[in-house]
């Protein structure tokens, strides 16, 4: 109910908002109290009262949801004391709610090399293979797992994809009821398997209509597609990208570069990776799949790859070979594809939470057996765990957007667009117009027949209803009288603007 909301997943109760935004009773005494302190719920200039009452309701939740971590973490703590001095070895307490599953074993240290470490679901922890500790081989220690069914969202409020994804808390306890830290080597990582939400909806594929574009004068070697991989709050994120042909016996080259173009050809060589596509890489699903790690996104905000269909040839030297291969294929011929196929992109990421309530994946890798529905996490450290994941848009196909670009295929677009400038400029022109005559009403009328000698000026306003008829066009004259002269007859007139119009102010 408190962490829902913050990670985006449930609405805030009634309640709570009630709450957040009742005034308190200490408002009038308490001056620097947080909740009259409007730049703290404001989003930049916009201090709008629905801004504020929705930016006061996260403040509070996080709070409250800051204390509820804080007792868990309590609790866990005093049920691990309470209970791991009267365990053997080898025994072991499990506790399974909805809220929390938590798992505490008495085992001995020499015994952790290997071991694995099985939680509700797919969630698991694995010990390195060879896990070489400086502590005494002999040393009884208590190992606790705790795995929450949401993460928890951090402190900084940014943007870090958590929110479909369980968290996992491990710790090794020594016999006086301390948490030590472990650490190992980057040749031997611990492996964490953390589970996604098992009811997350996984967007269908995108429709690449490539073979349409084969008769195109841009004479393009790949196809490409352009992926933002921009990185918020230097939380680094891994790169997946899988690809179904709707003929299943085709072989494609793929080629990437980050932050540019890829380029291949026999004089070009500037792409930062490739890899053949061929029937037998295909998955059980028919699905050619290609990852990049975390550590390589590092620093890059755009991914582009190209694909191109292999011919039979191409098939037979590359595809059929045992060897391996240690070069793409290199062809300066345009692409030629005979069968469309279909995109779908993601990204994954590893995090760790941070003693300020923040995420940070700093010293964690991305594990190649991340799918839809669980994310490998690899650590030389121990700590609480958490997996970001998001499907991206599809790719733009500028390919494809170009090649069919022309004013014969898009004839109700262009005309549409020619007609909305049209009227735009219009509108613009008739509106310059007004203002014009807007400025010539602006000002106050000197009257011709006034005196330059005279020492007193008299300025009279003269209102004109608003109904219809109000206005008139004749010349309308008046007289100033005073307590001892009066003037003589005097006229309005303006030899450059109209007066006197229907909804009017002259002076």
């Amino acid at each position: 109910a408190i962490n829902g909301p913050l990670q985006g997943r449930t609405l805030i109760l009634d309640l709570d908002s009630s709450r957040a935004n009742t005034i308190p009773q200490d408002y009038d005494t308490d001056l620097e109290s947080d909740w009259s302190n409007l730049n703290l719920f404001a989003d930049g200039n916009d201090f709008s009262p629905e801004t504020i009452a929705k930016n006061r309701d996260i403040y509070y939740q996080k709070q409250i949801a800051d204390i509820i971590i804080n007792q868990t973490t309590e609790t866990s703590s005093l049920l691990t004391s309470a209970l791991h001095i009267n365990l053997n070895i080898g025994q072991s307490l499990t506790i399974n709610t909805s809220s929390i599953f938590l798992s505490l074993e008495t085992i001995s240290i020499e015994s952790l090399s290997n071991k694995i470490i099985q939680q509700i679901g797919n969630a698991q922890i694995h010990f390195p293979s060879n896990f070489n500790s400086t502590i005494n081989h002999n040393q009884i220690v208590s190992l606790r797992s705790i795995m929450r069914p949401l993460a928890s969202a951090d402190e900084s409020q940014l943007k870090s994809y958590t929110n479909l994804s369980t968290s996992i808390s491990f710790s090794i306890i020594d016999e006086t009821g301390n948490e030590m830290s472990v650490p190992v080597t980057s040749n031997n990582l611990y492996e964490f398997i953390i589970p996604h939400d098992p009811n997350v909806i996984i967007p269908s594929m995108t429709l690449q209509n490539v073979t349409s574009l084969n008769s195109t004068p841009f004479h393009l070697l790949f196809n490409l597609h352009y992926i933002n991989i921009t990185q918020s709050n230097n939380l680094t994120i891994s790169l997946h990208i899988e690809i179904q042909p709707l003929n299943i016996s085709l072989a494609y080259l793929f080629i990437y570069k980050f932050d540019s173009s890829p380029q291949l050809n026999s004089s070009i060589n500037q792409i930062n990776g490739w890899a053949l596509f061929c029937p037998t890489n295909l998955t059980n699903d028919n699905l050619y799949t290609y990852f990049i790690d975390n550590q390589l996104t590092v620093n890059h905000q755009s991914f582009i790859f190209g694909l191109r269909e292999l011919n039979s040839t191409e098939i037979d030297e590359f595809c059929s070979s045992q060897s391996i291969i240690n070069h793409p294929p290199i062809s300066d011929k345009p692409f030629n594809f005979t069968s469309n196929y279909q995109v779908r992109t993601y990204i994954s990421g590893c995090y760790y939470f941070d003693s300020d309530n923040n995420w940070q994946s700093d010293g964690l890798l991305v594990g190649s057996l991340t799918n839809h529905i669980q994310t490998q996490c690899l650590s030389t450290n121990i700590a609480t765990f958490a997996s970001a994941l998001l499907f991206l848009p599809s790719p733009i196909n500028w390919n494809y957007v170009f090649a069919n670009a022309s004013f014969i295929k898009n004839k109700t677009i262009y005309l549409t667009i020619i007609c909305i400038s049209c009227l735009y400029i219009l509108l613009v022109i008739y509106a310059r117009y007004k203002d014009k005559k807007d400025i010539e009403k602006l000002g106050v009328t000197i009257l011709p027949d006034n005196y330059k000698k005279d020492q007193y000026a008299y300025e009279i306003l003269v209102f004109t209803g608003h109904r219809k008829d109000a206005g008139t066009k004749s010349k309308v004259q008046f007289i100033v009288t005073g307590e001892h002269n009066q003037t003589k007859v005097r006229t309005f007139s303006d030899p450059k603007r109209k007066i006197f119009q229907r909804d009017g102010i002259d002076a």
